[in-house]
Formats: structure tokens, sequence, C-alpha cells
């Protein structure tokens, strides 16, 4: 019975909960979903959406790296994402001397393409795989569940491995555990960097404009999908040619208007809309807050030394960027989460579960048991946040902490010698990986600064043994600043990672008294296993403990009330979703109003010559000036628009996923939510929620009139 019925829930693929509410499964559309989104103006039948046996608009869309979107625009696999998905390759391909980074990149022909360490991935099918997995634990105790799920879905997925097409198989837990769905991708290996806008555009408004609305950021990318010639993944090879895509998306620039049709396809990374409210008052009070704190300190010492030469700042961009973009993010969380009420809420929503499951032995406990497994582990959630954005949020302990395994081999009287050469080569190359990155300044503040917030801010029975103790002895009082200051300096001025001759003494003669005795290894070392051997083991045993009590929640949730199973949805895991809405404007509090579009007058309001944030290509500023838009003017404005907003539903993960209109042509990149409604992890806003997006018309204008790359621009199926 249990199959059959969540099984309807998929099948069906459900009502919307609320508004444009609902991250959907394409290749499970039912056909309520489908009815509701012709309504809403959608002209495509369900198998041009997605289909099985034939190319569809789902072959277009891709996985982008390890965490973002991005989809085909030309039959010549020519990929568009947003330029903070491409940001690392971008940086990556960087020097001083050709700083593409900083000054943008197109190639005007395949020659000059840039090779890049990125791969993407295409669904190839998908397989209901619920029984063979609830077959291979069938009777097993949670714990043991837990342990032998990996096996089980390795058995699932290696009767699909195909290494020679690039296909393998990837288990995803739908509903909390009460189904499981395994999906096939295709993944390519030869991907090429095309064209990038200079960051100026690409960043433009910087961490101010970050998850806000009106926005006039160039948020582009292009790269292009090699293979064989026949067709095949391969590594980077001069003899591949660019893939023959199944399916490619027409770019529109006819233009919309307020209230047209938006539709979104992607691969969001994750939501938890099904949270309980201790786990809210978790985030509110402790993870979010303990985070956001150490972020800010890292971002701080960071940028005082980026701005300050271009050298350091592309070295550091890369890891500016991804510490500043969750930064702002979870402080807008939680603010959002206290200001609509989500904690009281999901408090009545429990209470009317807890009065139903009465007399329900599978459930009415639940919540009982929440409680205690959030009260057992609560005492130690800061010191987890603390060492995960602060101790490893230095780079060089971060390091200096990879050399714990080595520690381990040294240390036992059974290496063999091939064993040790082989770790010490591996410390060796990752040692040179950390220096290329390595600020000596910002990253010797940084440490100070954590070392010191780590021993006012968690509590004290739970600091690593004799560390701080030392640190008094030797260096003086623990609340004078100072004191961490001069640890470490003297921690950058001591250590064998910072030191070519003392590195390749200890590598010529590895020893484990030796390592032990480094400042910069003992420090990360003493944080680091007392975490992982006192505090660890209950980070697991309560994420395990809650993950069986949210599958048996989530059963109880749709038998309290099956008529809700209509308007449920799973939460996003990197699956496949698309969602659906409109372009919409909207007012986020008393007397403001926000348009729908943002346009090149915009640019020119926030234009500040040679600002960090807001700064822009003197060519660009003349041709805004020359109102030289070309073929990409908006007729309604009048104007060249920039960036828009659609009432979708996305989270990260969906960063690069087109906007489709209704005819499944491209409108544009989603690229970021927006402040009033960062809540969304949790608790979707129907009335503030917007995605913003930037304006395919606005990219073509920059890779034509900015970047004169009309070898592109000839690529595309534009749609006039």
């Amino acid at each position: 019975m249990k199959k059959i019925f969540i099984a309807a829930v998929l099948s069906l693929s459900l009502l919307k909960a609320s508004a444009d509410e609902g991250m959907w499964l394409p290749m499970l559309l039912g056909q309520q979903v489908y009815n509701d989104m012709v309504k809403r103006g959608l002209k495509l039948t369900k198998e041009q959406l997605y289909s099985i046996n034939k190319s569809s608009l789902k072959d277009a869309i891709l996985i982008f790296g390890g965490g973002c979107t991005g989809e085909i625009v030309s039959d010549q696999g020519l990929i568009f994402t947003n330029h903070h998905c491409g940001y690392s390759a971008i940086s990556g391909a960087s020097t001083v001397e050709h700083n593409y980074l900083q000054d943008g990149f197109y190639a005007y022909n395949k020659d000059q393409e840039i090779q890049s360490q990125l791969t993407v991935q295409f669904l190839d099918r998908i397989v209901d795989v619920t029984k063979d997995v609830e077959d291979g634990v069938k009777g097993l105790s949670w714990a043991d569940r837990v342990k032998k799920l990996p096996d089980v879905y390795k058995a699932i997925t290696d009767k699909v491995m195909d290494k020679d097409n690039g296909l393998a198989g990837r288990i995803y837990s739908m509903f909390k555990g009460n189904q499981y769905i395994m999906y096939v991708y295709k993944t390519y290996r030869d991907i090429r960097l095309v064209g990038a806008p200079p960051e100026s555009v690409g960043k433009f408004g910087g961490d101010t404009d970050n998850w806000e609305w009106p926005r006039h950021t160039g948020d582009f990318s292009i790269f292009r999908v090699y293979a064989t010639k026949d067709g095949k993944p391969s590594d980077y090879s001069k003899d591949n040619v660019p893939l023959k895509p199944k399916y490619f998306l027409p770019v529109s620039i006819k233009g919309f208007k307020d209230g047209d049709y938006a539709m979104i396809y992607g691969y969001p990374g994750g939501t938890n809309r099904y949270e309980t409210s201790y786990g809210i008052k978790l985030k509110n009070e402790i993870e979010n807050p303990s985070l956001v704190n150490l972020r800010d300190m890292r971002l701080k010492y960071m940028h005082e030394q980026m701005i300050k030469d271009p050298a350091v700042k592309l070295k550091l961009a890369d890891n500016y960027a991804s510490v500043a973009n969750y930064w702002k993010f979870f402080d807008g969380e939680t603010k959002q989460l206290i200001k609509f009420h989500t904690y009281e809420q999901k408090q009545d929503y429990e209470n009317k579960f807890t009065t139903w499951a009465k007399g329900k032995p599978d459930y009415e406990t639940l919540m009982a048991e929440y409680a205690q497994n959030y009260a057992t582990w609560t005492p130690y959630s800061k010191h987890r946040q603390y060492i995960n954005e602060g101790i490893v949020g230095s780079p060089l302990a971060a390091a200096a902490a990879g050399l714990i395994s080595l520690e381990d081999k040294l240390l036992k009287n059974n290496t063999s010698a091939a064993d040790l050469k082989k770790a010490t080569d591996a410390a060796t190359a990752n040692r040179k990986g950390f220096l290329e990155h390595e600020d000596l300044p910002s990253d010797e503040r940084i440490l100070a600064a954590v070392c010191m917030m780590f021993y006012n801010d968690v509590d004290k029975s739970q600091h690593p043994i004799g560390f701080y103790e030392g640190l008094r002895s030797n260096y003086g009082d623990l609340k004078d600043e100072a004191t961490y200051k001069k640890w470490a300096h003297d921690v950058f001025t001591k250590t064998m990672m910072l030191d070519d001759a003392k590195w390749n003494a200890f590598v010529a003669n590895p020893d484990g008294a030796v390592l032990q005795a480094d400042p910069a290894f003992a420090f990360a070392a003493a944080f680091i296993k007392n975490y992982t051997g006192k505090y660890a083991p209950l980070y697991t045993a309560f994420v395990n403990r809650n993950n069986e009590l949210g599958r048996s929640y989530m059963k109880g949730i749709m038998e309290m009330n099956p008529a809700a199973v209509s308007k449920m949805y799973p939460d996003a895991n990197f699956s496949m979703r698309v969602s659906y809405g409109n372009v919409k404007s909207y007012r986020p509090r008393d007397a403001v109003f926000y348009d729908y579009v943002t346009t090149s007058k915009g640019i020119l309001e926030k234009y500040v010559a040679g600002d960090y944030e807001f700064d822009l290509p003197a060519k660009q500023i003349e041709l805004l000036k020359k109102r030289d838009f070309g073929q990409y003017i908006d007729k309604r404005t009048n104007d060249l628009v920039i960036g828009f907003i659609t009432t979708n539903d996305i989270t990260g993960g969906n960063s690069g996923s087109p906007v489709i209109d209704a005819n499944g042509n491209l409108l544009g990149l989603a690229f970021d939510g927006n402040y009033e409604a960062l809540s969304h992890k949790i608790a979707f806003d129907k009335d503030l929620n917007r995605t913003i997006c930037v304006d395919v018309r606005y990219v073509l204008w920059c890779i034509d009139k900015l970047g004169g790359a009309k070898n592109i621009i000839n690529e595309l199926k534009l749609v006039r």
C-alpha cells in the first residue's frame, strides 16, 4: 500500500502548494500540473517538455561543473551559464598579463577557445528504484540501514555504468526516504571557455547588490562541450569536435511584458521545506549567526588586501566570491524567518500533528523524540560551525589539517616506504596548490581572529585540552587581541608550510615528531582531532536520528491529511526540476514598487568610475550613452533591458538555469533571489518571492557590441 501511495504522489506530480511554489519533476509531470501550466500560458506539449524517446527541452539542460545549471543554445554545443558559475574556470585561465577575469574574453574562432577542468552532465533517463532499495535494506534497524544503503545504491548503479559512453547512475531520496529514483547521466569532460564579460560587468554591483533587486548584473559566461567525432565523451583532445546536441534552445529577442509566462529548468541544490521548529530554532539562534560572524571576519581581511593589488585580487577572487555569496544569504535567511514567524508557524503545525498522532504508535512520540535529539546536539552546534567556518576558514590551517593523514602513516610502524612516499608526494602537491592561492597578510589576520573568536565564543569545556593554556604561557593574556596576533605571526614565520627549505628537509626525512612540532600543524591538529574525536560522532548520530524521524514525519504528514498530498512536492536535491510562474513586478513594503525590468538607464545611474563594485568598461559607458542598442533594444521601454524578475521557485544550483517563455525560447538566465524572500530554502513566500534573471538580450549585446564576437551571435537561432 505504501508503494502505491507514494508512487501516486509522484506520478500525479501534484498541485501547487501556493502561488508559484514548487520545484516539480518534469519527467513525472502529471496532467493536473500540466493543465495549470497551460492556463498560465504554456504553448508546448508535455512530450516537448520531457521525452525519453524523442529529443525534448530537457535535453538542452545540463549540470554545469559541480553545482550549477547550464543550457545548450546552438547546434554546435554552445553553453550559456552564469558568470559566477564559470568564475573558477575564468580565473584559472587568467594571468596578470592576460587577465580574462578583469578584462573579459571572447574566442573569435574555435581555435581560441580555452581548455578547462570542468565537466557537464546530461540527463539520459530515470528509473524508479524504490523497490530495489527497500528490498536491499529490508528488516534492518535504522543504523544498519544507513550503513548498508551505500552498498545497495552501488549494486543498483553498477548495472547502468558504461564508462565508454560516460554513463553513470545516481540515486536520489525523495520525500525524506519514502521514494528512491535513479537518474542516469552522461558526463562530458572536454569543456572549453568561449566567452565571458569583464568582471565589472559579470559582477556589477558586487556584494552590495548581491541578493537585491533592482539589479544590473551581466551574470553570464559561455562555454562549449566537445566530444569525439562519433559523439562520445572524451578527455581534452585537439581531435575532439563540438558536440552535436539532441536539442538546443532558440533565443528570443522579442521581449516580454509584465505577467508573461516564465518557466525555469535546472538543478536546484537543496531545500528543507518540511523542516521542524526545532531545526529553525537551531538555525536562527546558533548556526546562521555563527556562520555570518565568521565569514564577515574572513571577508574583511581578504578584501583589505584585494583592493591593494590586482594580483592579490586575482589570487583570492574565487575564494572570496564563494565565501561572500552565502554570507549575505544566511544573514538574510534568519531575518526573514524571524520576520515571517516561521518558527511559530511550524510549532502550530506540530501541535496539530501531535494531537492527530495520539493513539498512533508510529507517530505519537515523534515530536518528543525530535525535541530530545536537538537537546542532545545543540550544546555542540556552535563548535561545529567554528570548525567548518573558522578553523579551516584559514587557508593555512586547512592545508595543515590535510597533513593529519600523513601523521598517521608516520606514527605507524608498519607503513611501507612506498606508501610513505606516496603520502609525502601527495602532501607536496597539496602544499603547492595551497601556496598558489595563499595571501599571507590576510590569512595571518584570519588565523589570529578565529583563534580568539573560538576562545571567546565556544564553551570552554569543549576547547582542545592544553592548547589555550600553552598560548597563555607563551604569549600572554587570552583576552588581549595582541596575544593572538603575536602567536599568529610566529606561526606564519616558523611553519614549514611556508618555508621551502624546511619543507624539503622534512620530505627528505619525514618524521612524525617534526610534523607535530610544526606550529601550523599543531594548531590545526589540536582543533580538528578534538572535534573529530569527541563531537563529530555526536553530529553523525544527530543527523542519522533526524533522518529517521524525518522519514516517519513525512509519512505521517501524508496520512494525517490525504488531501494535502496533492499539494506537496519533494524537497530540492540537485535532481532536475521545473518551476513555472510569470514575469512580475512587486511591492516589497509600503509605498515601494519594484518594476519587472531594469534598463541601461539604471546602469548609468549606479556607475561610479574606479569603484570596486560599480565601475564599468569605458567602452560600455560610451555605447550606452550613445544608445547603441542595435537589434537588442526593448520596444516597451525603448531601452536595453538588463535584468528582470519572475515568480519562479528556485534555489542554489539553479544558477545559470534558462528562463524559458511559453513557446520554449530562451528569455534569460536565472542567477539570484531577492532579499525579502531569503527564507525560501525553508519557507516559500507567495507574495514576495522573486527570481532575478539577466535578460538574454543584454547577454547578446555584451557579446556583440561590447565584445565584438559576432561569430557567437551567428551560431544562435534568434527568434524575433
